[in-house]
C-alpha cells in the first residue's frame, strides 16, 4: 500500500491503515523546518506478510513535543497494490496536542447503505457524539435564532476557524480601511458636521468603486431612488400597492403632476403599477446615543409610481409623526431631497440588520450548528453543504463581538445601535416565514413578479432554478424514494435539531413537522444554499456601492425629520447627515465588508 498525505506543517505522527480485522501502523516525521514544506503531499510505504482484505479506516495520531506545531490534514489517499485503484480518505481538520483522528474513504453514504460493516457504523455514531459535544446550541438573545456556544470566534474549535489566509486578509483589509479613513478625518476636521454636500467627496480617495462613483453623480435623481429599490442594497423590500394604507393619506390631486397624461392615481393603481416601501418595523425602535447626541428613527412611508417613460419613481413620502407633511417631488427641491434621505437612512437599517444579518447570517447559522451537530461527514447531505457553510461561525462570532455587540462598530455610529438594533430584528424574526426565504414564493407574495427591470428578481430566479435542479438531483441519487428519505434517522435529526432548536419560538414559521417527502428535502437545502450564497451576495457584496455615497445611504441622522417643508436648508441637511467621523467608519465598515474576496470564484473573461 502506497499511502499519500496531504499536509500543512507537522513534527511526528503515527499513521495506521484499519482492515477487516487489525491495524497496521508506522511512525512517519516532518521535517524539522515546518514551514518549507507547507501544501507538500508525503508519500509511504506501508508492507504486510499476509492478505489483508477490505480497508476501513485511517487513523492519523499526532503527539505534543516541545514545540508546538499543530498539523492541517486535507487527505490522505491509498494506492491499493495490484491494483489501479486509489482510495481518498478526506480529513480537512487539524490534529492539536495529543490527538487522534480517525478517517473513512471518502464515497458519500446515507445511514441505510452503510450498513455492512459495523466497524463503520460505530464510527459514525461516535464522530456525531464527539460533534455534539463540541458544537452546541446556545441563546445569545431572546426573540432570534440560536447559535454556536461560542462568546468568541477564539472559542470555536479550530476546523471551523478561518484559516491563515483569510484571517490575514479580514484583519488587514478592516485595519487598511480604517487607517485610511483615519488618515481623512485628520486631513478634513475631526468629528464636525460638512459644510456642503460636495464635501462628502474628500473622502472618495483609494476605496471607491464604479458604482460607487456613478451613485454619487445620481443619487440625488428619482429615477435613481428607484432603480436601487429595486436592484441595490436591500432589493426585496418593495411590493406593489392594491390599496393606499390608512395612514398615508395621498390624494391624486397630490401626485397628478407626476402621473403619465390621461391617467391618475386611482386608475394606476387598478393596473398594478403603484408600488410601496413600508418601515413600520422601525417605529418606535429606540434611537442610539452616539458620544452623547441622541440620533434619530423614522419609519417612512414611500409611495412609488411605474411610468411608462422614466421608471420606477417615487411621487410622495410620508415619515410618520404628529407635524411632519407628506413630501412631493414638486416640493422645494432640498425638501423632497431630504425626504428621500429618511427613507434611504431607514434602508440602511433595514439592509444591515434585517436582510443582511438576520436572513443570511443567522439563519445560514441555524443549518451550519445543525449539519456539524446532525450529519457525518460521509453523509451526502453533509458533503452537498459543507462547502456554502464554511467560515459561518468564524464571521458571525466577529459580527456578534465587533459589529453589534454593545461597544461594536454599529453602537459608534448607526442610529440603531445598541438596544435598537436587537428590539428591530426581535420583530422581524417574528414575522420570518419558510416562505419568504424561497425567492419565487416571495417575488409572488410582495406582488412583483412583472415589475420591469427588476434584475434582483431575473438573477435570483435563475440561480434558485439552478440551485433546485442539482440539489433535487443529489438528492433523488441518494434517496430512491420518499419512504428512503424518511427512514434516514440522521436526515430526520438533522432537521429536528433547525426545527425545534435553531428556529425556535416561531409558531408561524411554516416548516412542515417532519421531513416526508423528497421535494421538501430539497427545497430545504435549496434555502440553506440560496440563503448563503446568492441572497447573501445580493445584500452584502453591493453595499459599498450603494453606501459609500453617505448622503445616498445615511447610517445615522442627528437631527429629527423636518416638519416645514419650506423650512429645509442646506444647513439643516449637512447638520442631519453622519458627521465626519461617523461618515469615515461608515465607508470603511461597508467596503470592509463588501469587498471582493481573495479566494472568490469569477467567471472566466470573454475570449
Amino acid at each position: 500500500r502506497w499511502p499519500r498525505i496531504w499536509r500543512g506543517t507537522g513534527w511526528a505522527a503515527w499513521f495506521e491503515i484499519k482492515y477487516e480485522a487489525f491495524w497496521i501502523s508506522m511512525l512517519f516525521s516532518f521535517s524539522y523546518f515546518p514551514s518549507l514544506h507547507l501544501h507538500q503531499v508525503d508519500q509511504y510505504k506501508v508492507t504486510s506478510p499476509s492478505p489483508l482484505g477490505s480497508l476501513l479506516l485511517v487513523r492519523l495520531e499526532k503527539q505534543r513535543y516541545w514545540v508546538e506545531d499543530n498539523w492541517f490534514c486535507r487527505y490522505v489517499t491509498v494506492e491499493l497494490p495490484g491494483e489501479d485503484t486509489v482510495l481518498t480518505f478526506p480529513c480537512y481538520r487539524w490534529l492539536i496536542g495529543d490527538t487522534k483522528v480517525e478517517i473513512r474513504e471518502g464515497t458519500a453514504k446515507t445511514l441505510a447503505s452503510d450498513d455492512s460493516s459495523p466497524q463503520l457504523q460505530a464510527h459514525r455514531k461516535t464522530e456525531l457524539q464527539e460533534r455534539q459535544k463540541t458544537y452546541r446550541w446556545v441563546t445569545w438573545a431572546p426573540g432570534i435564532p440560536k447559535c454556536i456556544d461560542a462568546k468568541t470566534e477564539a472559542d470555536l474549535p479550530q476546523d471551523v476557524r478561518f484559516d491563515n489566509e483569510k484571517r490575514s486578509d479580514f484583519e488587514h483589509s478592516l485595519h487598511y480601511a480604517l487607517l485610511e479613513l483615519s488618515l481623512k478625518k485628520l486631513a478634513i476636521r475631526f468629528g464636525k458636521s460638512w459644510n456642503d454636500l460636495d464635501d462628502f467627496k474628500r473622502i472618495f480617495w483609494k476605496l471607491r468603486s464604479p458604482i460607487a462613483e456613478y451613485c454619487m453623480e445620481h443619487w440625488k435623481e428619482d429615477w435613481f431612488f428607484g432603480y436601487q429599490c429595486m436592484n441595490g442594497s436591500n432589493p426585496r423590500m418593495i411590493k406593489r400597492c392594491k390599496k393606499l394604507p390608512e395612514n398615508f393619506p395621498v390624494t391624486p390631486n397630490m401626485v397628478q403632476s407626476s402621473m403619465a397624461p390621461r391617467t391618475d392615481l386611482d386608475k394606476e393603481l387598478k393596473a398594478g403599477n403603484i408600488y410601496l416601501l413600508d418601515y413600520v418595523i422601525m417605529d418606535g425602535v429606540p434611537a442610539n446615543t452616539i458620544k452623547g447626541k441622541l440620533q434619530h428613527i423614522a419609519a417612512p412611508l414611500c409611495l412609488l409610481y411605474q411610468h411608462p417613460d422614466e421608471g420606477l419613481i417615487p411621487i410622495a413620502i410620508q415619515i410618520p409623526s404628529l407635524d411632519t407633511p407628506i413630501f412631493l417631488p414638486k416640493d422645494p427641491p432640498l425638501a423632497w431631497l431630504l425626504a428621500k434621505m429618511w427613507v434611504r437612512h431607514s434602508e440602511f437599517q433595514v439592509f444591515q440588520v434585517l436582510s443582511h444579518l438576520l436572513r443570511t447570517h443567522l439563519v445560514v447559522e441555524v443549518f451550519c450548528v445543525a449539519t456539524l451537530r446532525q450529519l457525518p461527514a460521509v453523509h451526502p447531505i453533509y458533503k452537498l453543504l459543507a462547502p456554502h457553510l464554511r467560515y459561518t461561525l468564524e464571521i458571525n462570532c466577529r459580527g456578534r463581538t465587533q459589529l453589534i455587540s454593545a461597544n461594536g462598530i454599529f453602537k459608534r455610529v448607526v442610529s440603531t445601535g445598541g438596544d435598537g438594533l436587537l428590539i428591530l430584528a426581535q420583530r422581524e424574526y417574528k414575522v420570518l416565514t419558510y416562505r419568504s426565504l424561497q425567492p419565487h414564493n416571495d417575488f409572488t407574495d410582495r406582488g412583483v413578479s412583472q415589475l420591469p427591470k427588476y434584475f434582483y428578481r431575473e438573477h435570483s430566479l435563475m440561480l434558485w432554478e439552478a440551485i433546485h435542479g442539482f440539489v433535487s438531483g443529489m438528492v433523488n441519487l441518494y434517496y430512491p424514494s420518499d419512504r428512503d428519505m424518511q427512514e434516514d434517522l440522521e436526515i430526520q435529526a438533522w432537521f429536528r435539531d433547525i426545527s425545534e432548536e435553531g428556529f425556535t419560538e416561531l409558531p408561524n414559521f411554516g416548516l412542515p413537522s417532519k421531513l416526508n417527502t423528497r421535494e421538501e428535502l430539497s427545497t430545504l437545502l435549496s434555502v440553506a444554499i440560496f440563503s448563503s450564497t446568492s441572497q447573501h451576495a445580493a445584500t452584502n457584496n453591493g453595499q459599498f456601492d450603494w453606501c459609500a455615497w453617505v448622503p445616498n445611504t445615511p447610517c445615522t441622522m442627528r437631527r429629527p425629520p423636518p416638519t416645514d417643508k419650506d423650512a429645509v436648508t442646506m444647513e439643516m441637511i449637512m447638520a442631519t447627515l453622519p458627521d465626519i467621523s461617523q461618515s469615515c467608519i461608515q465607508m470603511a465598515i461597508t467596503w470592509h465588508l463588501g469587498r471582493a474576496q481573495p479566494d472568490a470564484v469569477s467567471p472566466p473573461l470573454p475570449g
